[in-house]
């Protein structure tokens, strides 16, 4: 029993140690210290009889009722700066940055701070904005906005610089310094900025215009090749065209010659009838040889023509709207004006060859039409000829003869011609009757009236002087004058 006593006492002793142990250790977090008081005790580097001690990073005793422990956070703390300054120039601005600060970690710098801040720990970012919200304005003002745009490590080295002393008094140190912001009510950066903005517009206007010229000459580059390869395109196609045209012209010119030459024979046994026939033949040849021919040439004469100028007008055409598209697109039009000068080379190349090839199919065609044409003159005045020659070779034999039977082949006409000397009468009075009516016309045909007159013209013509005067005579035949059959009234 006593034994159990003795052991539960035991026990509750340790217990007691244990919770006064517990009660009287205390701990530093790696991120604070301990700051305790109500004991002098001495601080390393803060002197004596502070009447505090700090504990970091370790456990110590404390006396409850005796000491008193507080914590001093060690953590980063952050001071937003927003302070309006005016510049060496007079100008207004307003300076955004931030401060990183914290405690520092020495004694000394825990003891400052621990003095200013225990109690006021959440003040602690107020209180340095304000230091360096001061400090900064004095730097600025002695600072113009182009140094303090163009060397921001100098206004934030200087800022620090002032600032560090005072912020080693209140235990504290700057981990970071920046200055974000440097805001101008006055536009004075904006207007400072705009002539190098306007510059570096001009600069990308510059290489903008640059570029788009660059593409303008590939552009026309590849503009030009493609207009050559359309040119030699051209060219080739028109040399085909021409080797068409050139043999076209010269099948369409064995079709002329050969038919030529077959007339040529058709008109040749023509003529030997022609020689037969005499003027029949002539005739026939002027309706159906000659006109016929004469259309045929005028036919193909005012095609050519047609042909020659419809081209003339196409290359005229074909040049003028060249000429006018040279003005917009000098290079591309240019080599576009070549091919087609080349292209209309070549096909008034063609078109000559073709209008000679046709040109002397109507040559030979006209010289075979001429040959035959001449034959059938020659053989028709041969035969004129020989006739004339018979004609006179009869009258110097038997002059009567050849009378009597000219007479006797215009009979009808002399009779006819007698008849007409009494178209005129009105009124004839007979009184031997038909007897002296036979009298009275063999009168009229013998004694100087129209029947000797063409007795007289029909020995003419039968004693020609020469082969022309013959042809002359012949030429000169009277016309066969109009019959007029006047009634014989009242005849007795």
């Amino acid at each position: 029993m006593l034994i159990g006593i003795i052991a539960g006492a035991a026990v509750a002793a340790v217990i007691l140690l244990i919770v006064l142990f517990k009660l009287c250790w205390r701990v530093a977090e790696p991120n604070e210290a301990l700051v305790i008081s109500g004991s002098n005790h001495r601080t390393e580097g803060v002197g004596e009889g502070l009447g505090f001690r700090i504990v970091t990073g370790r456990g110590t005793l404390v006396t409850p009722g005796i000491q008193t422990v507080r914590k001093l956070s060690l953590d980063l703390n952050e001071a937003e700066l927003d302070v309006e300054c005016v510049t060496s120039q007079g100008i207004p601005v307003r300076v955004k940055g931030v401060v990183i600060f914290k405690v520092g970690d020495d004694m000394v710098s825990i003891a400052n701070a621990a003095r200013r801040f225990l109690d006021q720990q959440k003040q602690m970012g107020n209180r340095v904005h304000n230091v360096f919200a001061g400090h900064l304005r004095s730097i600025v003002g002695g600072l113009t906005v182009e140094q303090m745009i163009r060397d921001r490590e100098r206004l934030t080295g200087e800022t620090r610089a002032a600032s560090g002393t005072e912020m080693e008094k209140l235990g504290l140190i700057i981990d970071s310094l920046q200055i974000q912001e440097i805001l101008d009510p006055t536009g004075y950066i904006k207007n400072l900025a705009a002539p190098h903005a306007a510059a570096v517009q001009r600069d990308a206007r510059i290489a903008a215009a640059e570029a788009d010229r660059v593409a303008t000459e590939a552009e026309q580059e590849a503009s030009a090749r493609k207009a050559e390869a359309t040119r030699n395109s051209g060219i080739q196609q028109a040399g085909y065209q021409a080797e068409m045209d050139t043999a076209a012209a010269r099948a369409l010119q064995a079709g002329p010659l050969a038919e030529a030459a077959a007339r040529q024979e058709v008109v040749v046994q023509e003529t030997k009838v022609a020689e037969l026939e005499g003027l029949r033949k002539e005739q026939q040849l002027q309706a159906e040889v000659r006109k016929p021919a004469d259309a045929r040439a005028y036919e193909t004469r005012t095609k050519a023509d047609a042909d020659r100028d419809a081209r003339i007008s196409a290359a005229q055409a074909q040049a003028k709207e060249t000429e006018l598209k040279a003005g917009a697109e000098a290079n591309r039009v240019k080599v576009a004006a070549q091919a087609e000068a080349e292209a209309t080379k070549a096909r008034g190349l063609a078109a000559a060859e073709a209008t000679r090839a046709t040109g002397q199919a109507e040559a030979a065609s006209a010289e075979a039409k001429g040959l035959a044409a001449a034959e059938a003159a020659r053989a028709l005045g041969l035969a004129e000829a020989e006739a004339i020659k018979a004609r006179a070779a009869a009258l110097a034999e038997n002059q009567e003869a050849v009378v009597a039977q000219q007479l006797a082949e215009n009979w009808p006409e002399i009779v006819r011609a007698g008849a007409d000397a009494f178209g005129n009468v009105e009124h004839m009075v007979l009184l031997n009757g038909a007897e002296g009516m036979g009298e009275m016309f063999a009168k009229a045909l013998t004694m100087g009236g129209t029947g000797l007159g063409l007795a007289r013209q029909l020995l003419g013509t039968m004693n020609p002087g020469s082969g022309e005067e013959a042809k002359d005579a012949k030429e000169a035949k009277p016309a066969k004058p109009a019959s007029q059959t006047i009634p014989l009234q009242d005849v007795q």
